[in-house]
């Protein structure tokens, strides 16, 4: 078993989130990723434009609400439920919260 602390990975930031990779496992038919990501109030995930990778996508909305758009429907998530992204479908998240958003996600592909 590895135990780790959130707080002693580095996390990668910007203005709109602070994202951490927690595991990552990669053999010759499949990879995975999960992390952490905070989602600060009045910002939006890309930045500009679409998120769009090879792998599913996996969260779990653990603080928070997000305003989500993926394959062109809006979508309202919170605190509690979970959601699914299939491979290279683009989406976007938007924290139009007071609060900051947090999730866990996982990346197969």
């Amino acid at each position: 078993m590895k135990i780790l602390k959130l707080q002693d990975i580095p996390p990668e930031e910007n203005k709109a989130f602070s994202l951490r990779t927690v595991f990552e496992k990669e053999n010759k038919d499949t990879t995975v990723k999960i992390g952490t990501v905070t989602i600060y109030p009045g910002e939006r995930v890309p930045l500009t434009g679409v998120s769009n990778h090879t792998e599913d996508e996996y969260s779990v909305i653990v603080k928070g609400t997000l305003l989500t758009e993926s394959n062109g429907n809006q979508h309202r998530v919170s605190s509690g439920q979970a959601t699914f992204i299939p491979a290279g479908e683009e989406h976007i998240a938007f924290n139009d919260g007071e609060e900051t958003c947090e999730l866990v996600f996982v990346l197969v592909g």
